[in-house]
């Protein structure tokens, strides 16, 4: 991956979701750096509507803090040990980006908006994978809890609809099987045979 520049198609047909990132952190320059160019994703009404929270190098640490905090109400219940192994899916990767959107009260805007956001977010994810830096988008529960979302900084009226993972791999992931496309596309129009 590293070197060469990646095709379109083959960031598209070899990106995978990382899982087993191994603990070395993200720069935030090259957050940033994936972020500027993932921002060119369609957005009807050149609206651009997302905001990103970054937490990289050291401020990925406090945001581990805020997790522990206000992850889940559940882990305040569990022992350290199991504690840990709870946190261990947020402690490899080395940084995230939280992408917000606004939640326009018409219906057609809040599709659209999230829409655009979904594919800046697949932007992010196939620059990322260019540059040798695993992703995952994770949306677990907790980013709709109001403490986590006042330590964020998010406001009434948005809504984080990722918590996008970076990090560095050892191993890249297996490719899982698609369908097939002959079951998933019809053709409008033709006869069934």
């Amino acid at each position: 991956m590293i070197g060469q520049a990646l095709s379109v198609r083959e960031a598209i047909v070899t990106r995978r979701s990382v899982k087993n990132f191994n603990g070395q952190p993200v720069d935030a320059e090259s957050i940033t750096r994936i972020l500027e160019d993932a921002v060119w994703a369609p957005n009807h009404g050149h609206r651009n509507p997302w905001r990103f929270i970054v937490a990289a190098e050291k401020d990925y640490g406090k945001l581990l803090e805020v997790l522990r905090e206000f992850g889940v109400p559940k882990w305040q219940e569990l022992s350290e040990e199991d504690l840990e192994k709870q946190m261990k899916k947020f402690t490899n990767p080395g940084a995230a980006v939280f992408v917000v959107v606004p939640e326009d009260a018409r219906q057609k805007e809040r599709l659209e908006d999230y829409a655009a956001a979904s594919m800046l977010i697949q932007n992010a994810q196939l620059l990322a994978w260019d540059e040798g830096i695993g992703t995952c988008w994770k949306t677990p529960a907790f980013l709709d809890n109001p403490k986590f979302r006042e330590a964020l900084g998010v406001e009434q009226g948005e809504r984080i609809i990722s918590m996008l993972q970076f990090g560095y791999f050892d191993e890249a992931p297996k490719s899982r099987p698609r369908k097939p496309l002959n079951e998933v596309v019809t053709y409008f129009g033709r006869d069934s045979e």
